[in-house]
């Protein structure tokens, strides 16, 4: 790899300054993220005076206009460099973000809403570009790291959003909101200083701007780690309401697996993550969240049966599971992401990535609330079964996408005869 900076090496061989910089950068904008979020719905519809649904609207709006960013995004990242496309992202960002305290209708919105969409799209392909180059032999485990203080950043910024929640102003809410903005800001500063202009990878003659959309293992993988991703608002969605509206536990419960949740996360992510570098890995890692979840969702399910002092203990131990199930999930989803992507193509499949995940969180609370809160009980059991079988299919699809990468050894290539692969075009 090239280095531009000089600086402390990792065992993997990668540059310890920017995996630091990046490190950093990521903290203050999830602290700025967990402080609008938590916070952004009550804005809208309490302060701005926007209907929930219309609300819900805008940013089902947003949400997949955002996706077209992605790979044109990536080969931008690929073409002249990660660290340009995100810096530029960022400052998109914190302008897009400063411009919801401006808006005073729904068009006015949707349209901010959407603009925030392409660059937060934009962001995520660039930086996990950046993410391969600063994380040497191993983006994976750096990831994982990286995913680690992602996780602290916003419990630090869901705990500041509580503060102007109970002062409940104009003005408090419009603290928060500038406060975000000024963490893409800041975010961008840091890279600047601390992040190398890496120059771009030499890419071979027959590299095709959309080649990650010939690569049918990927784009299969890609589609498999999006159903899964739906166990995210497994806990940030579906348990909530689940809790509120079919239990009796205090409403004490759901800050509860908030924070058992985050917690599990973050002392985790880095300590398992490390134990998955390889695509075998990966899919295994996939398998064993499927088998996690499927012991998570009944217990969600039997909240509803127990006496009132059980479910608050019943709900955690569940999270606790499930949580640990994610962390294996999303470590296995870093690893193929990253290792399954040319070296010289990391943008533009690292674009694909972000599409599919944000494509399948647009999906899941439609499809979560539709299916498993309709069905009560036997639709928690249909959703542990759903991952399961996800989880299930990690290892295959791992293989099929290991032989055909190049370098693969023969006797673990496509057969002559079989349907060629243009994963390398």
């Amino acid at each position: 790899m090239i280095m531009r900076r000089s600086g402390k090496r990792t065992d993997d061989g990668a540059t310890a300054g920017p995996q630091r910089a990046l490190i950093a950068a990521s903290f203050v904008s999830r602290v700025g993220n967990g402080l609008f979020n938590t916070a952004a719905m009550l804005y809208f519809t309490l302060v701005v005076h926007l209907p929930a649904v219309q609300v819900g609207a805008g940013l089902t709006i947003a949400g997949l206009c955002g996706l077209a960013a992605g790979i044109p995004a990536g080969n931008l990242a690929d073409r002249h460099g990660p660290r340009t496309v995100w810096l530029v992202s960022l400052a998109l960002q914190a302008v897009t973000m400063a411009a919801f305290v401006l808006i005073d209708g729904w068009a006015a919105f949707t349209l901010v809403a959407t603009l925030d969409r392409l660059a937060a799209t934009a962001s995520g392909a660039a930086g996990g570009g950046l993410v391969a180059r600063a994380g040497g032999e191993r983006p994976a485990a750096f990831r994982a790291r990286l995913r680690t203080y992602v996780n602290l950043g916003v419990v630090a910024g869901t705990l500041g959003a509580a503060v102007a929640i109970q002062i409940d102003t104009r003005a408090a809410y419009t603290v928060l909101i500038l406060a975000n903005a000024a963490s893409f800001a800041g975010a961008g500063l840091i890279g600047l200083l601390g992040v190398p202009d890496y120059p771009p990878l030499p890419r071979p003659a027959e590299h095709r701007r959309w080649s990650v959309l010939a690569d049918r293992p990927y784009v299969s993988f890609v589609a498999l780690y999006s159903a899964m991703g739906f166990q995210y608002q497994t806990v940030s969605l579906l348990l909530p309401i689940w809790l509120s509206a079919h239990t009796d536990a205090p409403r004490w419960t759901v800050a509860a697996v908030y924070a058992v949740n985050s917690g599990v996360c973050a002392l985790l992510q880095s300590r398992l993550g490390a134990t998955v570098e390889t695509p075998r890995q990966g899919g295994r890692a996939f398998r064993l969240a499927g088998l996690l979840f499927l012991v998570s969702c009944p217990l969600m399910a039997l909240t509803a049966d127990v006496p009132v002092w059980v479910a608050p203990v019943l709900a955690v131990l569940a999270v606790g599971i499930h949580s640990v199930g994610e962390v294996w999930e999303s470590s296995g989803g870093y690893t193929l992401a990253f290792g399954l992507a040319p070296d010289h193509a990391q943008g533009q499949y690292q674009g694909l990535f972000g599409i599919g995940f944000n494509a399948g969180q647009a999906l899941a609370p439609a499809v979560l609330t539709g299916a498993v809160l309709t069905l009560g009980q036997p639709g928690w059991l249909l959703l542990g079964v759903f991952f399961a079988a996800l989880g299930a299919a990690g290892p295959p699809v791992a293989a099929w996408a290991e032989r055909s990468r190049p370098g693969a050894p023969e006797t673990a290539r496509p057969q002559a005869g079989s349907a060629p692969v243009e994963a390398d075009r």
